[in-house]
Order: structure tokens, then C-alpha cells, then sequence
């Protein structure tokens, strides 16, 4: 015990604190879990042990707090004693914040079956009506007369604490040994803030990872619920608008039975397979596999000879683009069929987000994989895989026995390699995923690869003529090149190669001057950030072909489900490529936060529109010829308009309305 009065009175009151609420947390948890577990469901060691750590973070940002306000010496209470009412007030309301939302936290959970998160603050819209509503339906009153008993209580022990803590003379000298409990103390709270030994901070989607809601609800703390979603607490969609556009999307979708008033998306596709054995699939999203960049389009710099060759094997879609910029959208969209058109943040980061349908899902009897060289916490990935793909493997940078290169993790060369030993392995048929890295600044080249990766080097006119800022870029995307030939060699060595459709699709585009490769609107309207190439490669399933209608990222897995012969539920804005029966033109929608603006793009052009509708452009992609004004352009131009509106409004609603089914 005599220990415990050498550590500073300040830090022993702190820490006081900290663990009494640490200990109310707690006593909660236990309480929501056996109240709302239902019946049989066994104790959840794991969801209470990440329920701890979410609990210590809110606590040590708290303890923080206190310490940031000590440190101003009038505000100090073991040397002021005259602030010990100061310091009564603010626990004071310290505590009813912690019981307020907890209480907010247990009835919202019995009212949604969702944790407390910010939109709640939505039903102050109709604040009559939502209190009539709980006033009627739970004891107010009770809660009410609860919460103030239990802090007058609780602020009565305090005040007798912080006395006694003050009051006790210090046993030794204030020396360097005071210090350091104060330095450790801060890097103890600043651990507990950050919440995890790694790269990346412990996050809400972290919970998804048990893929049973229940247990993410048990682990989840209300306050980091509730700030993680406030930006997101407003459904970002007008429902008016919505439904001002279901015609036009069930008709371009194609939807079988529409239903304006449900908002029916639902094209269910059934097959009677007579394939024996199942392909596999292997899907690649390729990092910054920018088209212009790359040999397929006449690149003189060559940077991918051997993913050409490839194209010139496989189906290759000249006219793919991606519905944003950035790698957590892309992998969104290439996973939910939905355009990611959250301006702040990507909706990978937005927990009312979370639930959502994937056509992977509807991959009955197969192993699905999802490979990353780095962390699947980044961008709250994990929350969207381990929540709505089941029984999905995650093999991520721990996972392989290569060692780490940079902030993004192993080699992709490494990755590529790692992964085709597992896939070799695999007796069911498997569905997996390949997130590329190394195409991405720190453009790092690992020694390993040096002897048989020769760098290249060109003066900077001959760089920037042809679309690269520098060497180290072109150099990371010849690299590319490099771990495709790596990859596709080795799977041709193994069994499971003649079986398998690989997809190789980018996760977005990057800016730049296209010079005459493209025609100028692709450098001027920015659309080279979203163009990418979309490659179906299987030699011995697929039949080559080029194809230059213009496609979408969004189109990845409704075709994949089609060429496996794969019965599925589609329910967002993706199309089967290879339906030779739809008439319609097709389109590839772009929305751009950082351009604000949303775009669509045909065969033929391309419509953009500021987010608030006051600027348009409407410019060719197949020439660099002004488009002639008449009858035909202008319906042209009005029908591109009006689906650009109609897609814009239709992806805000799925955003939060794509439930996956529940039996």
C-alpha cells in the first residue's frame, strides 16, 4: 500500500475517476448484454474485452482532460482547495453525460436494435411527437429520479475522495521521480486513446469483426458511437427526390417488378447451372491503375507490356470508370455495387453504413478470401467485410511471412505470391479478393527485386509528356506491371489456374495531361482520375474480346456472378456486362467531391454538373470537336441530366438502404 501514496495525489485522484466510470461502463455492459442476449446465447468474453478498450479510450481522453485543466495552477484541486466545488460541478456533469447517453443508449437499443449513435439527434425534428412517444412507452419519471439520486450520491463521494486524496501529505520530495509517474501516466492515457498496438487506431468498425451483430453491440461504447456518426447523422437523401426518380432507375436498371412505392431495385437472377466443377474468382484492385498511364492505350513509356498481353487474352473493357476518386471508394464500390457520394467522408467510415447487401454474399459454397499486404483497419474496411461477407478469411499483413516494406505493408510481389499458395491449397471452390498497394507513393521498389527489376530513368520533359510527375512513379508502375507477370506465372502453375475467372479492375484513376492519347476532355474535365482499366482474364473459360462501350467499377461482381453461372440477388446500380439482351445505352456515373460535381459518361459524352446544379458541361469523348447544337444533342443532353440527378439521388438512399437479407 505504501506504493501507492508515493504516486502523485493528482494522478490518484485522476485515476480515481477514471476507474469508477470505467467500473459504471462496465456494469452497463454487463447489464445490456443479459438483458438483449435473448435466449441460450453464451457469455462473449471477446465483446467485452473490446467493449473494455472502447471504455478506456472515453476514459483516458477524460483523464487527459482533467490532467490539461490541473495543469493551470488555480485550477489545480490538491493546491487549491477552494476548487474542490469546481471540480464537484464538473464531475457533476461529467457523470450525467456518462448516464444520460447510457440511458439514451439502453432504450434506443430496445426501441432500433442499434446502439445510440447521432441519429437520434433526427427526432428532434419532431420533438413533440418523439417525446409523446417515450413518455408513453418508458419510465421517464423513474429514469429521471434514478439519474439524480445515483450523481448526488456519486458527487458526495467524490467531494469526500478529493478531500482525502488533498489532504494526505506526500510521503517524499517532489524530484525527477514525479515526473516520470507524470510522464508515463500521459503515455499510459495516450495508449488507451489510441486503443491498439499498430498502425491504425482502434475504431468502431473494429466490432463488425465478431460478424454477429449482437457481439458488435455488446462491444460498443455509446459516446464513440454516437461522435463517430455525427457528421453522418442526417440521411443524406431526400426521399421526394428518390422517389422522383425510381422510373427512370427501375427502367435503366431493368427491374422486372418496379415498385415505386416500396422503391423496388431488386433484379434477382436465377440459374440452372449444369457446371460441374464451379469456377473460382479472383478479383484484383489494382492501386492507382490509371489508363492513360498504362500500355494499353498507347503509352510509349511501356509501363505494363505484360498486363497487355493479358488484355489481348482476356475480355478487356476499354471504357471502365470508376463512380469516385480515392481507394476506399473505389473498394466500396467495387464491393456494394454502390457509388460512394459522401462529400466529408468516405461511407466505409460512416457506422449507419455499416449493413450492407453484397453479391460476394450470394456465393453459395464457396471460401471467400480477402488479401491485403497492409491493415484492414484502414478506412474502416474490416467493418464492411466482416460484417457483411460471410465467413470471409482476411489474410492481412500479420498474416504472411513476408516482412513489411512500408506504411502499406508487405510487397505486393510477396502478396501475390503468399496468396497463390493459399488459393493452391483451397479443395472447395473460393471466391477472393486481391487489394493491391505499391502503385502509391512511397513508390518503394523492395531491394529484394532489384536484381530482376531494372529501373528505368527519363529526363522530366519525356516524364511529363506522356502523363508521369516522375521517376519513382513510372518506375512504380512498370513495378506493377512486374507483380501482375509474377502473380499470373505462378497461378499458371498451379491446379486451380484453368478454373478461374481473374478480374483485374482500378481502384480509381489519377490526374494528369493525357496528351493525345485521349481526347482533351479526358485532361480537362478531370475524367482521367476515374477512368480505369477492367480486364476479365481465363484463358481457357473466356473467349478474348475488346470492348469499347463504356462500363462502371460498379459492374464488377453482377458480371462475375453471371460468367460463374451464379444465382444472385442484385440490388444496387451494377449490370451484368455480358448481357447481350439489354438494348439500353449505357452510362458510368462519377461523383466527385473534390470537383463537386456529378458526372455521367456515354459512349459518346460526357455530362457534369456542379452538387448544387449551377454549372454544367457537356463535352465530347471521342473527338475534341465542339458538340453541334440541335434537336438531337439537346435531347441527348437532357436525357443525361436527368439520369445524372436520377443516379445522384438513387445512391445517397441505397447508401443506408441496402440492407443485407436477413432469414
Amino acid at each position: 500500500m505504501q506504493f501507492i501514496y508515493r504516486i502523485p495525489r493528482l494522478i490518484r485522484w485522476v485515476l480515481s475517476i477514471l476507474l469508477s466510470f470505467l467500473v459504471l461502463m462496465t456494469i452497463y455492459r454487463v447489464v445490456f448484454f443479459f438483458h438483449y442476449r435473448g435466449i441460450s446465447r453464451p457469455f462473449s468474453g471477446s465483446a467485452f474485452l473490446l467493449g473494455l478498450r472502447y471504455d478506456a479510450r472515453v476514459v483516458a481522453v477524460l483523464g487527459l482532460f482533467m490532467l490539461l485543466l490541473s495543469a493551470v495552477p488555480f485550477l489545480n484541486p490538491i493546491k487549491k482547495r477552494a476548487v474542490h466545488t469546481f471540480w464537484n460541478i464538473l464531475v457533476c456533469v461529467f457523470l450525467l453525460l456518462l448516464l444520460i447517453f447510457y440511458s439514451a443508449d439502453f432504450y434506443h437499443y430496445d426501441y432500433l436494435k442499434q446502439r445510440l449513435n447521432a441519429s437520434v439527434l433526427n427526432f428532434l425534428v419532431d420533438a413533440k411527437i418523439s417525446f409523446g412517444m417515450m413518455w408513453e412507452t418508458y419510465p421517464i419519471l423513474k429514469i429521471f429520479f434514478a439519474i439524480i439520486v445515483f450523481t448526488f450520491l456519486f458527487v458526495k463521494w467524490h467531494d469526500k475522495t478529493i478531500k482525502t486524496i488533498s489532504d494526505k501529505k506526500p510521503t517524499h520530495q517532489k524530484n525527477k521521480i514525479t515526473s516520470i509517474y507524470y510522464i508515463v501516466f500521459v503515455l499510459l492515457l495516450a495508449g488507451f486513446t489510441f486503443g491498439r498496438l499498430g498502425q491504425y487506431p482502434l475504431r468502431w468498425s473494429d466490432a463488425f469483426a465478431f460478424t454477429d451483430d449482437f457481439k458488435a453491440s455488446t462491444s460498443l461504447n455509446p459516446f464513440q458511437s454516437f461522435f463517430s456518426s455525427l457528421q453522418f447523422r442526417n440521411p443524406k437523401y431526400d426521399i421526394k427526390k428518390v422517389n422522383a426518380s425510381y422510373d427512370i432507375m427501375a427502367e435503366y436498371l431493368g427491374v422486372p417488378h418496379p415498385d415505386a412505392s416500396n422503391l423496388n431495385y431488386l433484379r434477382e437472377v436465377n440459374f440452372d447451372s449444369t457446371i460441374l466443377e464451379k469456377p473460382n474468382v479472383v478479383v484484383v484492385i489494382c492501386e492507382s491503375f490509371s489508363a492513360y498511364k498504362s500500355s494499353m492505350f498507347g503509352n510509349k513509356l511501356n509501363a505494363t507490356p505484360y498486363f497487355n498481353k493479358m488484355c489481348n487474352d482476356g475480355v478487356f473493357f476499354e471504357r471502365c470508370f470508376t463512380p469516385a476518386f480515392g481507394t476506399a471508394r473505389g473498394v466500396w464500390a467495387t464491393i456494394t455495387g454502390i457509388p460512394d457520394v459522401e462529400q466529408s467522408k468516405t461511407s466505409s467510415r460512416n457506422p449507419l453504413a455499416v449493413d450492407q447487401h453484397s453479391i460476394i454474399n450470394d456465393f453459395k459454397g464457396y471460401e471467400k478470401y480477402y488479401f491485403l499486404g497492409g491493415s484492414t483497419t484502414w478506412a474502416n474496411i474490416r467493418g464492411l467485410l466482416k460484417n457483411n461477407i460471410n465467413d470471409l478469411h482476411i489474410i492481412e499483413q500479420e498474416d504472411f511471412k513476408s516482412n513489411q516494406v512500408d506504411v502499406w505493408g508487405i510487397s505486393d510481389k510477396n502478396l501475390f505470391l503468399e496468396s497463390n499458395k493459399i488459393l493452391a491449397q483451397q479443395q472447395k471452390p473460393f471466391f477472393a479478393i486481391i487489394q493491391t498497394a505499391d502503385n502509391h507513393r512511397p513508390y518503394t521498389i523492395p531491394e529484394e527485386d532489384l536484381n530482376t527489376f531494372k529501373k528505368v530513368n527519363y529526363p522530366s520533359d519525356t516524364l511529363l509528356k506522356y502523363g508521369f510527375d516522375n521517376n519513382g512513379q513510372l518506375n512504380a508502375f512498370r513495378y506493377t506491371d512486374f507483380n501482375y507477370e509474377h502473380f499470373i506465372e505462378a497461378a499458371k502453375k498451379e491446379k486451380y489456374f484453368k478454373n478461374t475467372i481473374f478480374v483485374f479492375v482500378g481502384d480509381h484513376g489519377l490526374r494528369g495531361d493525357a496528351g493525345n492519347l485521349f481526347p482533351q476532355s479526358f485532361t480537362k474535365q478531370g475524367i482521367l482520375a476515374e477512368h480505369v482499366p477492367l480486364l476479365f482474364y481465363s484463358p481457357n473459360l473466356l473467349q478474348p474480346k475488346k470492348v469499347k462501350q463504356v462500363c462502371s467499377q460498379l459492374d464488377v461482381l453482377p458480371s462475375v456472378a453471371a460468367l460463374t453461372r451464379q444465382s444472385h440477388r442484385n440490388t444496387t446500380l451494377g449490370r451484368n456486362l455480358f448481357d447481350t439482351a439489354q438494348r439500353q445505352h449505357k452510362f458510368a456515373f462519377i461523383a466527385d467531391p473534390e470537383l463537386s460535381n456529378i458526372a455521367l459518361v456515354s459512349d459518346e459524352y460526357y455530362f457534369s454538373k456542379s452538387f448544387n446544379g449551377k454549372a454544367s458541361n457537356f463535352v465530347s469523348v471521342v473527338n475534341n470537336e465542339p458538340i453541334a447544337v440541335n434537336k438531337q444533342t439537346d435531347s441527348i443532353k437532357k436525357r443525361m441530366d436527368e439520369l445524372v440527378n436520377a443516379w445522384y439521388e438513387t445512391a445517397k438512399y441505397m447508401i443506408l438502404n441496402n440492407k443485407k437479407k436477413t432469414n
